[in-house]
Parts: C-alpha cells; sequence; structure tokens
C-alpha cells in the first residue's frame, strides 16, 4: 500500500468548520486505499494569541521557552484535527514533533533536521489510522522541543515522506499551483503543470511564499515528487519532480519578485584592508542572509562591497557590521532603501543565450533604473526601485509571452 503525505497551511485551518471540511477530504482520501500521513500548521489565531501573551510577560523571552510555546499551537490543531476525523467516522491519532521522531540540532526557533525515525508512525498507519502530525517542530539531542522556523511544516512533511518513503507529498494551498507570477499583481498570469526542482528553488528564494527552499531542497535530494493545489477546489495542482521536458517548456518559465530590499554598501581606505572571505563569514555567524554581492575595485577610487538584505535583517546587520567594524577594517556603512528584486526564471534559459540581454533591453524601454544584477543558470534578478516592481513584473511577463503560450505537462 503506497504512503502518501498531505500538508495543509494556515488558511486551510482558521476555523472548527474549516476543519470539519477537511477532515472529511483527508478521511476520502485514505478511502482511496492508501496510508495517509497528515502534516498542519497551526492555527494562526491561537499562534498569534500565545505569542502576544509572551510578549505581555517579557521582551525577551528565551527561544528554548519560545519553541515550547509556539510548538503548542500546532499540537492543538493536530488533536482537533484529529478529533473531527474520528467524528467523522475516520480513524485517526495526532502525534506532537517529538512523538514522531524528528531529531534535530540544539538551534532553538531555526531547528535542522538530523535524522527521522518513523517506527512509531508506521505502527499506526499499520493500525489503519490516519497519522495527523504536529508541523514545525522536533525534539533536540536533550529531548527539549525545537521548532523550524519559516517553512517549518513544508519541511517536516518532507522530512516525513523519505523517512517513509511515501510516493509522494502534496502540499495544499490557498491557490491552485505555481503561477508564471502573482495572479494578484500580473495580468494573464497561468497556472504552469509542472516545474523542475531547481525552478521551484528559484521561484522559493526569489520571493514566491508558497514552497520554502529548505523544503524544496530536501525533496530534490531524495527525488520526492511535490505537488501544490488547492484545498478550496478541486483541481489540478502542479507537479514539482526532477527534470522537465525542454521541448515543451516556455523559455522562462515564470516572473518572481520581493519587495523591501535593503542594498547594504561598506567602503575602505585600500584594497589591502578589504576582504570578501571576512565580511560574509562574520555575517553569516550572525545567521544573516546575504542575496545579491557586487565589489568594486578601481583605480584611484576607495573600493567598496555592496549586497542585498531584506528588510527584517536590516537592523541587525548593522548592528553586526558596527561592532565588526575595526575587525573587518571598512571605513564607512552606508545603505539605500525602497527596493525590490524582480526576477526571471526557466530551465531552458541555461541552453539560451541572449535571455538576460532581452530582459536588460525591455526594462531599459521601460525606463525602469536597473541598480544590481544577480545570475544563475536558470534566473536573472535585478534590483529596482520597488515603486516599480509591479511594472518591472507585469512588461517582463508580456515580453516572454507568459500570458500567451498555452503551457503542457509532458
Amino acid at each position: 500500500m503506497e504512503t502518501v503525505v498531505v500538508k495543509f497551511g494556515g488558511p486551510a485551518l482558521t476555523t472548527p468548520e474549516k476543519i470539519v471540511h477537511l477532515a472529511k477530504k483527508v478521511i476520502k482520501e485514505q478511502g482511496r486505499g492508501i496510508n495517509l500521513v497528515v502534516v498542519v500548521s497551526s492555527m494562526p489565531a491561537i499562534r498569534r494569541e500565545l505569542r502576544q501573551y509572551a510578549a505581555e510577560i517579557t521582551d525577551e523571552p528565551s527561544k528554548r521557552e519560545m519553541d515550547a510555546l509556539v510548538s503548542s499551537a500546532t499540537q492543538i490543531t493536530s488533536a482537533m484535527l484529529a478529533m473531527a476525523i474520528q467524528e467523522h467516522g475516520g480513524k485517526a491519532v495526532s502525534l506532537a514533533g517529538w512523538q514522531t521522531g524528528i531529531h534535530t540540532n540544539q538551534k532553538h526557533g531555526n531547528a535542522r533536521i538530523d535524522n527521522v525515525d518513523s517506527k512509531r508512525i508506521q505502527e499506526h498507519l499499520a493500525l489503519g489510522e490516519i497519522v495527523v502530525v504536529a508541523g514545525f517542530q522536533g525534539v533536540t539531542g536533550t529531548d527539549n522541543i525545537s521548532t523550524f522556523g519559516k517553512g517549518g511544516s513544508e519541511t517536516s512533511a518532507v522530512a516525513l515522506a523519505v523517512a517513509l518513503e511515501a510516493e509522494r507529498v502534496e502540499i495544499f494551498s490557498s491557490v491552485e499551483g505555481i503561477f508564471t507570477a502573482d495572479p494578484e499583481i500580473v495580468k494573464g498570469s497561468r497556472k504552469l503543470p509542472e516545474v523542475s526542482y531547481d525552478e521551484m528553488l528559484e521561484f522559493a528564494n526569489l520571493g514566491a511564499k508558497i514552497l520554502h527552499p529548505r523544503a524544496v531542497e530536501l525533496a530534490k535530494k531524495y527525488n520526492i515528487p511535490l505537488i501544490v493545489r488547492s484545498f478550496v477546489q478541486d483541481v489540478e495542482g502542479t507537479f514539482i519532480k526532477g527534470d522537465v521536458d525542454m521541448e515543451k517548456n516556455l523559455l522562462v518559465r515564470g516572473i518572481a519578485y520581493e519587495s523591501d530590499i535593503i542594498r547594504l554598501t561598506i567602503g575602505y581606505d585600500s584594497y589591502e584592508t578589504a576582504s570578501l572571505a571576512e565580511v560574509f563569514s562574520v555575517l553569516a555567524e550572525n545567521d544573516i542572509n546575504v542575496d545579491i554581492i557586487v565589489q568594486a575595485v578601481i583605480d584611484g577610487v576607495k573600493p567598496t562591497i555592496s549586497f542585498t538584505i531584506t528588510k527584517d535583517e536590516f537592523a541587525e546587520a548593522l548592528r553586526v557590521l558596527e561592532t565588526s567594524k575595526l575587525s573587518l577594517g571598512f571605513s564607512f556603512a552606508d545603505f539605500e532603501v525602497g527596493l525590490a528584486k524582480v526576477s526571471i526564471i526557466g530551465s531552458a534559459m541555461a541552453s539560451n543565450p541572449g535571455v538576460a540581454a532581452r530582459m536588460f533591453a525591455r526594462l531599459g524601454r521601460e525606463h525602469i533604473p536597473v541598480k544590481m544584477v544577480s545570475t544563475s543558470e536558470i534566473k536573472v534578478s535585478v534590483v529596482v526601485p520597488q515603486e516599480e516592481m509591479v511594472r518591472a513584473a507585469n512588461v517582463l511577463h508580456e515580453e516572454f509571452d507568459l500570458a500567451m503560450k498555452e503551457v503542457t505537462a509532458s
């Protein structure tokens, strides 16, 4: 009997009525003759309330206690869904992260999975039960509850699928699948029947919020198929797998964007004191993610290093740089806010030169200034003024004919 892991996020779990609806849905799914593991996120209202309570008690709660607190919100949700399944004639059991055998490192709030012992889940599946797992959590080697941070429930689902040798992971979302661009801002966006792991990683890293990169990376490593589909409508979703048929691919598969980008620039009195390795080692040690990097070394001009970070990490990045100014040897730091990143993505770009030139030419004709550029084999990203982000996404979607091509699965 095949095993399938499904994951439901917060929007699908906002009310008891929605939980009952999902209970009926998973009972029907199990009725097709499969072993079913359901991974859930927390009900948003409960999660917000718990965080508010913590904020009223202390401004600086310990990370260990916050993990213990916020993990309970997901456990409440999993127990409620298990109750609803039982109430409507199904067999179910809820399990917290530590009960599922998900073992992690000691980094509270952003833990990484070390291994998964699926024995207990397999025992429940053998009894014909739907196993409802509280997502985004596990247990450390010292028996403390840990949580995974952003995308944690999706990561839980993929990790369990690997351990259980599942047939696939189905991610139920508020959207029907992966689109060529965000339908809310780009006119004529189309749903893609399939994308590759690499393309999905770029979508996820470049601003698309449907799947977290950690989950996609894990799925790619172990070749676990992913399906993104709607929990509202019973329609085909987007299949995420290894390779897709390049002949049926669009040259550019989609447009992604991310707002609230900040460019930080540090300058040196001489090239001898500038060290890329030292700067980014210090930032990495403080868990600050850096994206686009540009180093400028020109005769007669003081050398600079510029890089982009998100708005959320701006204050911490400034603090770290200021604290480390003497050891890093830079003479000044500057920053620019009000920026956004817009990217084009597609596996076919690797074998079709000239895509970047076409992108830059269209942005130039539209008088949209490009402040920084980053490229890989399957994506080109530009930093533009934030007020131009939506227009840039729309004109590039039009430039590469994404709204006019019928995309068929291979």
